[in-house]
Formats: structure tokens, C-alpha cells, sequence
């Protein structure tokens, strides 16, 4: 596809054009298997769209994150899960705003072309989760190469992915003045890794979601691989998750949207007592507060997007509309479960399915009480609760 002059409504035509190649039977096959929807992810790299926020000049579109979020919320809307490819949307930030040229040169044209994968986001450990200044992955350098040992959980994707965007200290936690220094951000080849020390370990989880434990035994990691400078890491994560947290709310918005569509649809259809059962209260009024929960969450998302593409902060913005938007997407859920009673547990109506999906997003990537901590200290002014 190319991307030059169009607009955002004409990617959500293509993208929804495109997911009617997978419909409902292909998602629940996947599931049943726990098997990676590898065909939806090449149809979307052949399309561009996974190259949507690559400049063209690496051989991408150059599109805005509002271009990504349409994407991505369209594929959630059509019924089919952008989970299987969504980092590599997000975690091209880190990249593009603080690797090197020779890096942007060495990866970017073939992550675009889909030669290379970058799906793994290595940061979340057993012993830290959300706390990533406490991670213990540690990366020692030695001469023209560091050496990694350590381990990573909820690496998801690390079994489809060729690179690895990685996040190990290098400075020891008690020799640094802040718990935010000293932690290092790496492009790890895991083409080579697998070669050494690295070793995947799948967990199976109740949504289909190719999520790993990664274990590191001193994997060697060539300097030139070390994104901007050393112990500067976790500034360069986080300058990120603004990012990820939008796209991922716009992920949520379509979820929203589709199972709302869904919960009316059999509303309308399913007749008990000689009517439908949309016209009782009690299976309109969560539908439709669903709907308009759904909604302003939206604009939510929107304001976030605009403040980001504006090069404004939008920190507190983005965390709400991830918050907002995941709220929506679960209490739509519920709804299209309660509408379709019994049936809403059978797969074959694939409720149940984006059940478990979207419910995902209360958790991770950053939990809704993380984000009300943020909002409690950072924009209410009230005492650090963590």
C-alpha cells in the first residue's frame, strides 16, 4: 500500500478491508492451538502498516502516531488481535529518538521491509514487575561487547521476534545517586543470542498471547548495539510508554466498539417472551452506557494524540486515556456477556474470546493502579504512594 497523501479514514477503510481475511474461525483455530497468527502479521507487514511510524527515508511511511493508532484500533474493531505485532509499533520510539544513525541505517529498512522482526520489549523481571528501576538483569562490559545475564518475564513475542529492544543495568544499583540511573537500553540480535545464552521459556496464559520468560547467560552484546549512552536507559524507555500508552488505548477503543456492535446486534436479534431482548431495560442501559464510556474515553485518546504530536507533554494524558479506554473495553465486555447469556461463553460466537483479550489491559502494560498513583502524585500533588 502506499501512504503518501492518505489520510487516517482511508487507512481504517484498508485496514478493515485487510481483516476480512481473518475472520472469527481463523482467530479461534489460533486460539485453541496457542499458535501465532503469523499470516495476519505478514498481510500487515506486506502492507506497510507495522512500518506506519518509520520515516521514508528508512523505508517506511513517515505517517504521525494518530496514523498508528488508527491501525491499530481498526484491527481491534474488526475482531482480529493486534497484540501478535503491536510492539514493534511502540518500541520504535526508543529507536528513532535515541539511536544512532549507523543503527537507524542497520535496522530500520529491513524492520520495514519485514525482514527483521522487532517484536520482544525486554524490561519486566519477576522480581521487579512494574518497579523497573529494581531490575537485576545486568549487562558488564567487556572490551567491544557486554556481557548479559539475567532474566526477563512477560517477553512477549520473543519466540516470533529477530530483535529484542532490551533494558539490563550496567551500573550496580548501590553505586548510582538516583535508582533511575545506571540502567542501559540494547538492540539484542537474538538470532545470535540463541546461539549463546539466551533460552525462551513459553508461559501459557488465558488469552492467547505468545508470552515468554527469557533467561540470559552471559549473552555477548557488541557496544555498537548500545542505544545513545550508557545508564541513560530508562529516560529513553520512558520517553516511549507515552507512545505505547495511547496505541494501546486506541487498541482498547476499537475492542470497545466491537463487542458494543456485537452486544446490540444480538440484542436486536434474540427474542425471548415473543420480543427482542434489547427492548427490556435492563440489557439496554449497560449497552448503551458502555457505548457512551467508550466514547468519551475516545476523546481521551484523541486529546493524548494531539499533545503528543504536538511535541507537548502529555503524560498525565496519555496514562488516563489508557485507563479510560481500558475501563470502556472491559465494561463492554461484561455487557456483551450479559447480553448474550449462555452463548457469550461459547466460542463460536468469539465473545469470550475478546473477553479474555481486552480484560488483558487492566493489568498491563502498566496496571490502572499504577496510573492512579501516577495521576494522585504527579498532576493532584499528593504524597508518593510507592
Amino acid at each position: 500500500m502506499m501512504f503518501k497523501d492518505v489520510d487516517n479514514e482511508e487507512i481504517r477503510e484498508a485496514v478493515r478491508r485487510l481483516c476480512e481475511r481473518f475472520p472469527g474461525e481463523y482467530w479461534r483455530k489460533l486460539d485453541a492451538a496457542r499458535a501465532y497468527p503469523l499470516d495476519f502479521v505478514n498481510a500487515l507487514t506486506e502492507a506497510g502498516y507495522l512500518a506506519t511510524l518509520i520515516p521514508e527515508e528508512y523505508g517506511g511511511a513517515g505517517l504521525t502516531l494518530s496514523a498508528a493508532a488508527a491501525v491499530l484500533e481498526e484491527i481491534q474493531r474488526a475482531g482480529c488481535n493486534g497484540a501478535a505485532c503491536h510492539a514493534q509499533m511502540y518500541v520504535m520510539g526508543t529507536l528513532l529518538r535515541h539511536g544512532n544513525e549507523q543503527q537507524k541505517q542497520r535496522y530500520l529498512p529491513k524492520i520495514a521491509s519485514g525482514e527483521l522482526r522487532l517484536q520482544a520489549f525486554g524490561v519486566t523481571e519477576p522480581g521487579s514487575g512494574t518497579d523497573t528501576t529494581s531490575i537485576r538483569t545486568f549487562a558488564r562490559r567487556d572490551g567491544d561487547h557486554y556481557v548479559v545475564s539475567g532474566q526477563k518475564i512477560w517477553t512477549s513475542r520473543a519466540e516470533y521476534s529477530d530483535l529484542m529492544l532490551l533494558l539490563a543495568r550496567t551500573t550496580p544499583k548501590d553505586q548510582v545517586s538516583k535508582r533511575t540511573e545506571g540502567l542501559s537500553v540494547f538492540i539484542l540480535d537474538m538470532r545470535e543470542a540463541l546461539k549463546q545464552g539466551l533460552s525462551i521459556r513459553p508461559i501459557r496464559t488465558m488469552m492467547n498471547h505468545s508470552t515468554t520468560e527469557v533467561f540470559f547467560d552471559n549473552v555477548e552484546v557488541p557496544v555498537e548495539n548500545l542505544v545513545g549512552e550508557e545508564g541513560k536507559g530508562f529516560r529513553y524507555i520512558l520517553s516511549g510508554m507515552n507512545a505505547e500508552r495511547i496505541l494501546i488505548a486506541a487498541e482498547c477503543i476499537g475492542d470497545a466498539k466491537w463487542l458494543i456492535r456485537k452486544a446490540s446486534a444480538y440484542a436486536c436479534e434474540r427474542n425471548v417472551f415473543g420480543r427482542p431482548i434489547g427492548a427490556n431495560q435492563g440489557i439496554q442501559f449497560p449497552i448503551a452506557r458502555a457505548y457512551a464510556n467508550t466514547r468519551a474515553a475516545e476523546l481521551m485518546v484523541r486529546e493524548a494524540t494531539r499533545l503528543y504530536e504536538a511535541g507537548l507533554d502529555c503524560g498525565a494524558e496519555a496514562n488516563m486515556a489508557k485507563m479510560l479506554a481500558a475501563d470502556a473495553s472491559n465494561e463492554a465486555a461484561n455487557a456483551c456477556i450479559q447480553t448474550h447469556g449462555g452463548f457469550g461463553f461459547a466460542e463460536e460466537y468469539d465473545v469470550e474470546r475478546k473477553f479474555r483479550e481486552t480484560r488483558l489491559y487492566q493489568v498491563a502494560p502498566i496496571s490502572t493502579n499504577l496510573i492512579l498513583s501516577y495521576l494522585s502524585e504527579h498532576v493532584l500533588g499528593m504524597p508518593r504512594s510507592y
